[in-house]
């Protein structure tokens, strides 16, 4: 199957068209009662086992959704529909600092004052379709650690583990699904000669390492998935320091890549700048894009709004942005947190268009010419009243504590954590 060419743009375009003025309405009926795994998305529920393969029972009070529904917990694959493409024709789903997960225990005699991201573990992160990490390194204590900090010093309480750890669940995942390719983007802040080098092989990773002597630097189209699999090259890894890929073989970020700003700036309506380190969205001599879709300060509950309509139309505001292209990457704090489907829904929908000219990759099929796409199933937006329920399920969570207090304890956090800034004469 092809991807967008020259003969498929006006059906690439239209398609694209679609999708940005689509924006994820859906339409509207009555649900019948479901139970016991037979729930689809956003039907009733009022256990973990109501709910179908890959959704949990979660609710969204920050959009006024305080009654149980199944929500989507799992991507799409979208090699496993459509497969032989230039790695730079899909999109994926990337988790904001993957390690940064609630409940993840602190340094033994220290309280953690940091901000937290994510909600399970990498491990449980990779299962569910991400396929795109953001790794914060540290040298601290010795060795390389995972950080959550600020101007470029680990400290005890913004500590999380050493980087090795969150490496091998990578490596196992790897060597346990042959035919899955990982990205980790490193927010870099090692000063040990080599001290990349020696942790990825340490952590056995060397041997699927996508070689930088192979990756575009022109805007050209990176090896088809196909072959990255072939040749074992399913590891791509991109470091923020640019003497890196010199001196150690890692590839420079915003050498291959464009990115929009991160944070607040990347969050506001009807504008997606480029970060400062990045070229401009539109340039072309980077084949890939990354677009970050993540408040300053993470709030868990605020996430399922985030993830709605504002996703789809901010990923369409950065499609223009780019001057038509579709970002490769999407990243999210709390990446399962949705009113209904959700960063999964985002990204099949950016990957249909692409890949096979549909409106989503769930209507792609494989070996069909492009633009032939099968009908698929729109889900009901008005689950049934019940009165259980909790952000629990088939796709589990490693916490489910109460949402009001979560918001309570996400903005506590925020206030201390901006008070020892201060106080450390860094802000």
């Amino acid at each position: 199957m092809l991807a967008c060419s020259a003969e498929h743009r006006s059906v690439c375009t239209v398609s694209a068209i679609a999708f940005l003025s689509l924006s994820f309405t859906l339409f509207s009926t009555t649900s019948a009662a479901c139970s016991n795994g037979n729930c689809q998305v956003l039907e009733a529920c009022s256990a973990a086992t109501d709910c179908g393969t890959g959704l949990y029972c979660g609710n969204c009070p920050a959009l006024g959704k305080t009654q149980p529904f199944c929500v989507r917990g799992q991507a799409t694959i979208p090699t496993s529909i459509v497969n032989g493409l230039p790695f730079n024709k899909y999109t994926w789903v990337v988790t904001h600092n993957s390690f940064s997960i609630v409940d993840a225990p602190p340094l033994p005699g220290v309280q953690r004052l940091t901000f937290y991201n994510q909600e399970d573990t990498v491990t449980n992160q990779l299962r569910n379709g991400v396929r795109g990490l953001m790794l914060d390194m540290y040298d601290f204590d010795n060795d390389i650690w995972l950080c959550h900090s600020f101007r470029g010093q680990c400290f005890n309480f913004t500590a999380f583990q050493p980087a090795i750890n969150t490496l091998k669940e990578v490596e196992a995942f790897l060597n346990d699904n042959p035919t899955e390719i990982v990205t980790i983007i490193i927010e870099d802040y090692v000063h040990t000669p080599k001290g990349l080098t020696m942790l990825f092989t340490n952590a056995g990773l060397d041997k699927y390492w996508f070689p930088v002597s192979k990756m575009p630097t022109k805007g050209e189209d990176w090896p088809t998935v196909t072959q990255m699999v072939q040749d074992n090259h399913r590891l791509l890894v991109f470091t923020s320091v640019a003497s890196k890929e010199a001196e150690e073989g890692v590839a420079y970020q915003w050498k291959y890549m464009v990115e929009n700003e991160a944070g607040d700036p990347g969050v506001v309506k009807g504008s997606c700048p480029n970060r400062k380190e990045s070229k401009r969205l539109n340039s072309r001599s980077a084949s890939l894009f990354f677009q970050n879709y993540f408040p300053t300060y993470p709030v868990q509950s605020d996430a399922c709004k985030e993830h709605s309509n504002p996703l789809a139309a901010m990923v369409g505001t950065c499609y223009k942005a780019a001057g038509n292209l579709m970002p490769n990457f999407v990243a999210v704090n709390f990446y399962m947190r949705s009113d209904g489907g959700g960063v999964f829904d985002v990204v099949d929908r950016m990957n249909g268009p692409t890949l096979c000219g549909c409106s989503t990759v769930t209507a792609c099929q494989a070996g069909a010419p492009f633009g032939s796409c099968k009908n698929v199933t729109v889900p009901n937006t008005s689950p049934v009243t019940n009165t259980a329920g909790s952000f629990t399920g088939s796709v589990q969570f490693s916490s489910s504590a109460s949402t009001e207090a979560n918001i309570d304890s996400d903005l506590e956090r925020t206030r201390v954590y901006q008070e020892v800034i201060q106080v450390r004469g860094i802000a």
